[in-house]
């Protein structure tokens, strides 16, 4: 009876121990996920309501830099918007790839000051390659996800990713340029996030996925969702590895040569460290205010002796003197003017700089 009531007892101390194991294990596990949650949530609304995009559903490259994504809608929701400026950038994944990164672009976020260099960052996939038929002969860039005259980020790694040059200056910029604009002329928010899509374990992207929303007017101002490939006209680019080499059949339909100027000058050329904030060949929907109708009435008169510049593309005009108005004279989107009068009854917004 004795051994019996033992071998009970013993049992039972075991069953005890047993599911105490059990709870301490399931509470490491709970404290795991909490861990995760709280990384994630430290993040902000960066991947709030993000619709899964990958190089699996992204038609396959066709010569055209951009595609819309989900008829060009935005996946925000009415919770997202906030008229409370912000940025946020995702922490690098385990190849040291960039994720997504989030901002609400306000006037009081937005650079006051002249960019710094960004030569010692090394995105993943690096390589300092060059083509002849490349603007400015470098291949890649270090490409903002957020541009620089959005939200003042600069040398930020989790900001820059290896871009081409046609993908930085044709693909990304126009976008930026026009929320840009938007932001600082009519002092009003935008919602904005950029997704870095990469195939498999690939160092280069695929390319990026631009979301944009204006919070005040709920889009209607600006709204778009589009995928812009990283590509370039005449190279072959292995993405797993950022290699490349000349390959004539790579045609990209966009504005290339002179006509693909850097929106900042580069203060260290040879750092090759342009963003993808750098020229104003928008493809992108131009956007008409008040606030922008009224102050194009009131500009100042411009010499008559010289046309003014328009780009048919961005339906943004140039006066003599002002940054772009030598380089547009290259463009093939060139339109001109005699007066900035005839310019706006076109259509046409004089351009900030």
């Amino acid at each position: 009876m004795m051994r019996v009531t033992k071998k009970l007892y013993a049992l039972l101390i075991a069953g005890m121990m047993a599911v105490s194991l059990a709870g301490c294990q399931s509470t490491n596990n709970s404290s795991d996920g909490n861990n995760a949650q709280s990384e994630q949530s430290s993040k902000g609304s960066t991947n709030s309501s993000t619709k899964s995009v990958s190089s699996d559903n992204i038609p396959d490259f066709s010569g055209n830099m951009t595609v819309a994504v989900d008829n060009n809608n935005p996946d925000f929701t009415s919770k997202d918007l906030t008229t409370k400026s912000y940025e946020s950038y995702s922490r690098l994944d385990s190849e040291g790839r960039c994720q997504v990164a989030e901002a609400c672009v306000g006037k009081d976020i937005m650079p006051k000051g002249k960019r710094g260099t960004i030569g010692m960052v090394k995105p993943t996939g690096w390589h300092t390659a060059k083509y002849n038929n490349v603007d400015g002969k470098y291949l890649y860039n270090r490409c903002h996800l957020i541009a620089y005259q959005l939200t003042g980020e600069n040398a930020n790694n989790k900001n820059l990713i290896t871009g081409t040059r046609s993908f930085n200056v044709d693909g990304m910029l126009p976008y930026e340029e026009m929320v840009g604009d938007y932001v600082r002329e009519t002092g009003n928010h935008v919602l904005y996030r950029v997704t870095p899509v990469f195939d498999g374990d690939d160092l280069v992207a695929k390319g990026v996925q631009m979301e944009a929303m204006s919070v005040e007017d709920k889009g209607e101002d600006i709204k778009f969702n589009v995928f812009v490939y990283n590509v370039q006209d005449g190279v072959k680019i292995d993405y797993e590895t950022g290699d490349s080499e000349a390959d004539s059949s790579v045609e990209v339909t966009t504005e290339n040569s002179k006509a693909s100027q850097k929106y900042h000058t580069d203060q260290n050329s040879s750092n090759n460290s342009n963003s993808s904030d750098s020229s104003n060949n928008s493809n992108s929907k131009s956007y008409r205010s008040n606030k922008n109708t009224t102050a194009a009435k009131t500009n100042t008169k411009t010499s008559t002796s010289q046309e003014i510049r328009g780009n048919s593309r961005s339906k943004v005009y140039h006066c003599p003197g002002q940054r772009d108005y030598d380089r547009m004279g290259t463009s093939k989107y060139l339109v001109t003017f005699k007066s900035e009068k005839e310019a706006q009854a076109a259509g046409y917004r004089k351009a900030q700089r």
